[in-house]
């Protein structure tokens, strides 16, 4: 094996990969929507080593992520819809458009100028494509974005034409309003159609105010994710050291075993 390869490597080793003579029998077998859950899996790969700062395990993770693009990449020529050049040629022309600053004469002063000609040619790119179903500032907002992510999107464009909190302390107000009416919810005789939907609007509101606090909510939910397997599995280790094993008649234990976690943190 060379110590150096191009993207032409990789692009011959998929073609051979699904050779319909010489190819492997599993890589013939997938489709764009086989395929599509192992890309996602990738894309949150590469999120997770970035967030453990872990520049080898980067490397490896942008790898296999840049794999699934080649993989689409060529099942769509084998159907004769697009090649791998022309997602290059589509992304370098994206860039060079939305950059007018840097590659043509657009004089951009700050990043809000920045941040509002990226918007209004995304827009237009929309408008091209004929994605935008009704006219509505809120299409294009993919329905497969993770919840939160779309939530702060929507939120975002709504901003844009000044529907938003004039500051941090309405978005409060607001997360406790949620919860109260989510609070109202629980009991006996809920209704679990009102449950839904008042979670739903208490988590959009939350949503709102990490945006207000300028936090990535995805990131902070990750992170949050994080430190409870951290802290758990140090309960788990106090309490196998004890001969002890996680349970209800443990539980006085594992909340003393997780406020040392946190302490130690």
């Amino acid at each position: 094996m060379k110590n150096t390869a191009s993207i032409d490597d990789l692009l011959a080793i998929m073609a051979r990969l699904r050779d319909p003579k010489q190819g492997c029998p599993w890589d013939l077998k997938q489709s764009f929507r086989t395929i599509l859950p192992y890309t996602l899996e990738e894309a949150y790969e590469v999120a997770e080593a970035i967030e453990q700062d872990d520049m080898g395990e980067l490397c490896d993770e942008l790898g296999d992520l840049l794999l699934q693009v080649v993989y689409h990449a060529q099942m769509a020529s084998e159907q004769e819809s697009f090649g791998f050049s022309d997602v290059v040629l589509g992304i370098c022309d994206k860039m060079l458009r939305r950059h007018p600053h840097v590659f043509g004469g657009a004089d951009f002063t700050d990043e809000h100028q920045v941040n509002a000609n990226w918007e209004q040619e995304k827009a237009a790119e929309r408008e091209r494509k004929g994605t935008t179903k009704s006219g509505s500032l809120l299409d294009g907002v993919a329905q497969a974005l993770p919840a939160l992510v779309r939530a702060e999107k929507l939120q975002r464009r709504a901003s844009r034409v000044g529907f938003d909190w004039d500051g941090v302390e309405g978005v409060i107000d607001k997360v406790r309003e949620e919860l109260s009416e989510c609070e109202q919810t629980v009991g006996v005789q809920a209704d679990p159609t009102e449950q839904l939907h008042e979670l739903g609007d208490l988590l959009f509101a939350c949503v709102n105010l990490a945006r207000h606090m300028d936090v990535d909510a995805e990131q902070a939910l990750r992170a949050a994710n994080h430190r409870f397997e951290r802290r758990f599995t140090v309960v788990e280790t106090g309490l196998r050291e004890q001969g002890k094993e996680p349970g209800r008649d443990t539980r006085d234990e594992m909340e003393r075993l997780w406020e040392i976690a946190k302490a130690e943190e």
